[in-house]
């Protein structure tokens, strides 16, 4: 059985920090009723139309849910809302904007004071207090205030993460909260107020800089898609055929292996300048030129067969449409289908082993479960005509 069968998540969000955290809940069995704004639901339903007309964002983060439209500011769906909380949910996740949640009634001491055994999550860009609470937080602002885009790019130019990084930490860490207080509340039968921040998320990612620049020391240089600090470790171009190969080394006995049998060059392994990580990153320049020279006479196939030989890691630069047909995740069985309002469409298992497997339910239509839901609540079709004449579901 999957491990949060039984277990039913409420939660109001868009975008991608809370959908991401409730997604994996939903992976591991949870029933997850996805709150929507009538006519338009989640923004991230429009933010693009690439997976068959559905969104890149949206498919990713939603399967598995149920999606209920409710117009949560009319009265009549506010009670909806409230008896869905009390009744049925064992967590509330919610990442409206700073204080949006608790002029809806669903702050952690109003539904605490009634529900004891509630768990709710709220996920902001700041927090819940302090002087940024209530600044806009989207995921390029927050990478740039958690001091990511500094320390990434080239010397000419920052760079923001591809993927919206700042969101992913967030919604992982609202994932692993809500873990935790659901095994505490296994103990002691009360549930608890989880405060996630993507500042505060993202800057627990970006600790190793902040340490490497501890006490007013230089911060790691931006290096491109080589490593900062650890040298050499990064593309190299390859001469012969106009290609790149990725490498990167960890220690000295490795340096000593890509000097003698990918370089061939032994006595670089005694040369002073390069003896230890440290003395290699300051001469980087002149090492890179060494490692450049000796590739510009192969093509990629056969450095990489000189760093394999020699148990040098070694990767290949993949495009997005290379990852989709990548050998490893094939021969794994990684790949599994889900439906959607588009058919049925590719989804990759989440990452880890599982008995029972996960679970990988459809991508909801907007409002698809919204009848069915009100039903559960002892709401008769009448009274659904009658909301719906209203606008308030």
């Amino acid at each position: 059985m999957q491990p949060l069968k039984g277990l039913t998540v409420v939660t109001l969000e868009h975008a991608i920090a809370a959908p991401f955290a409730t997604r994996q809940l939903a992976d591991l069995g949870a029933r997850v009723i996805k709150i929507e704004r009538p006519g338009v639901g989640d923004f991230a339903r429009g933010y693009d139309s690439r997976v068959r007309g559905l969104a890149s964002h949206f498919v990713w983060t939603n399967r598995s849910k149920e999606s209920l439209t409710l117009d949560v500011k009319h009265p009549e769906a506010a009670k909806v809302l409230e008896r869905l909380v009390l009744e049925k949910a064992d967590v509330v996740v919610q990442n409206l904007a700073p204080g949006a949640a608790a002029r809806l009634g669903l702050g952690y001491e109003v539904l605490a004071a009634r529900k004891p055994s509630i768990i709710v999550c709220d996920i902001s860009g700041y927090g819940a207090d302090g002087p940024y609470r209530d600044k806009k937080a989207y995921d390029l602002l927050i990478q740039s205030e958690a001091g990511f885009v500094s320390v990434t790019g080239t010397a000419d130019e920052p760079c923001k993460a591809g993927p919206s990084i700042a969101d992913i930490a967030a919604g992982m860490y609202a994932y692993t909260n809500i873990l935790a207080a659901l095994l505490q509340r296994a103990q002691t039968g009360r549930g608890q107020h989880i405060d996630i921040s993507m500042l505060e998320s993202l800057a627990e990612w970006t600790s190793y800089p902040l340490y490497y620049a501890f006490d007013g020391a230089p911060p790691p240089p931006r290096t491109g898609a080589a490593h900062a600090t650890i040298y050499p470790y990064g593309p190299f171009p390859t001469g012969a055929d106009g290609g790149s190969v990725m490498l990167g080394l960890q220690n000295e006995r490795e340096w000593v292996n890509f000097c003698d049998k990918v370089l061939q060059r032994s006595e670089l392994a005694r040369d002073p300048r390069f003896a230890g990580n440290a003395r290699r990153v300051a001469e980087r320049i002149a090492l890179r030129e060494i490692i450049v020279q000796v590739f510009s006479s192969l093509t990629a196939p056969q450095v990489v067969e000189r760093l394999e030989a020699a148990q040098i890691a070694n990767a290949r630069v993949n495009t997005m449409h290379e990852v989709w047909a990548h050998p490893q995740l094939e021969a794994r069985g990684r790949w599994r289908e889900v439906g959607s309002p588009a058919g049925m469409l590719p989804a990759m298992l989440p990452p880890g082993t599982w008995n029972d497997g996960p679970r990988m339910d459809p991508v909801p239509a907007l409002g698809q479960h919204t009848d069915t839901i009100l039903a559960e609540l002892g709401i008769d079709a009448e009274d659904v005509r009658a909301l719906r004449a209203a606008v308030a579901i």
